[in-house]
């Protein structure tokens, strides 16, 4: 198994401009006006309703009931019994998100409850860090390769549990703060590798990949516990990971790529989460830390990315599963830099898809034709339905 180290980056943090920063925060984040509630009722209702129909048909047809887990596609072709932890933890969030609809929420609150019983099903916690194998655990499998970014869906998973919890959920808090502990010992400390530093996406010996993916939600996840707790190190560490993705992930066309290996060679391509989750980040910086230059970053990635994928419909180069999570950071910009376009591309992009891609019968989402349907697919529009049906005021809450 890959080594991996947690001691700081030679490229540390100036603790004196952290901690500067760190007290303006407080009254910065205070001031921020809230975010102006302008969606038509009649519009949350009716991507409520769908997320509604949409999550049912995700149940029926992925969900097993006697052990609380899902199938990986629908109709089952054969491999694995169950899904790998990362279909899985899409399933968690789409979970939350249908929980956070006005006037319909609280019915799913048992719903919330078992997908976060399930997923220690998955847990490690033989490994030193702990963390959750991309498999099932014995008896119902034999583990797998640890994946940060897996581990960190999961980590964001329990953060928007304990956000949308009255007085908080400490269990949730714990846990995350135990995820953001493997990521950190994820950061490759060679100084001699090209782009160094950075968390390395899998502790899998066939990879030595370090991805935006890796790298922007562990910093969100650290950033929601710094906000929670204002341990240093949270804020320290986040930043770290931002400022690499930042350093040799970002393109000339101000957009991020996906990953750079230990020879140097950069993966260009330019999925709509990679983009999602470095906005989310420097939201999340900004609130930290009061500096509006975080805030900028966002909404400049936010802007161009918008103009991307939406020349020559290149959302549907891409699978819903990504935009979820780039439409979810969107909403959390929006709350802080409201911009109609945010929400207006997602409304577009879910009416194209139900119009386009989903089976009437079945309530299923089709992107492939006939192959099988994916639960992470399901999941990733179960998740924008949702979102869509969710009260601008709650925004904060997403992760």
């Amino acid at each position: 198994m890959t080594q991996h180290f947690s001691a700081p980056s030679r490229r540390a943090v100036l603790l004196g401009g952290v901690a500067a920063a760190t007290t303006a925060a407080v009254g910065a984040v205070a001031t921020t006006p809230a975010y102006a509630d302008t969606v038509p009722t009649r519009d949350l209702r009716r991507y409520a309703l769908r997320a509604r129909d949409t999550y049912a048909a995700l149940q029926k047809y992925f969900y097993d009931p006697k052990t609380s887990l899902y199938l990986e596609e629908y109709p089952h072709a054969g491999g694995n019994q169950y899904s790998y932890v990362w279909p899985f933890s899409q399933a968690m969030v789409a979970t939350l998100d249908v929980a956070g609809l006005p006037g319909m929420g609280s019915g799913y609150t048992a719903d919330v409850a078992d997908r976060f019983t399930a997923v220690e099903k998955y847990w490690n916690a033989q490994t030193d860090p702990p963390g959750y194998d991309s498999y099932l655990r014995p008896p119902l499998g034999q583990g797998g390769d640890k994946f940060y970014d897996d581990n960190e869906w999961i980590g964001l998973a329990d953060l928007q549990r304990h956000l949308r919890t009255s007085g908080g959920h400490a269990p949730s808090l714990r846990r995350a703060a135990q995820i953001f502990d493997l990521v950190v010992f994820g950061w490759d400390d060679d100084p001699t590798h090209p782009c160094p530093g950075g968390v390395f996406w899998t502790q899998a010996p066939w990879s030595h990949d370090r991805n935006t993916v890796s790298n922007a939600p562990g910093a969100e996840v650290g950033l929601h516990l710094y906000l929670a707790t204002r341990e240093p190190r949270y804020l320290e560490w986040s930043t770290r990971m931002y400022d690499w993705t930042r350093s040799y992930m970002l393109a000339p066309n101000g957009l991020y790529w996906d990953h750079v290996d230990l020879a140097g060679n950069i993966q260009k391509s330019q999925w709509s989460y990679n983009q999602g989750v470095m906005i989310g980040a420097g939201v999340l910086l900004h609130r930290a830390t009061g500096s509006r230059v975080f805030l900028d970053q966002a909404e400049d990635t936010a802007k161009k990315a918008l103009a991307f994928y939406a020349e020559n419909e290149r959302y549907f180069t891409q699978p819903a599963r990504f935009h979820a999570i780039f439409f979810a950071n969107l909403l959390q910009l929006s709350t802080l830099r409201p911009d109609p376009a945010y929400r207006e591309a997602m409304q577009w992009y879910a009416d194209q898809s139900y119009q386009r891609f989903r089976d009437a019968d079945t309530g299923l989402y089709r992107f492939d034709g006939d192959n099988p349907v994916t639960l992470l697919e399901q999941s990733g529009m179960v998740r924008i339905e949702a979102m869509l049906g969710w009260s601008p005021a709650d925004y904060r809450k997403l992760t």
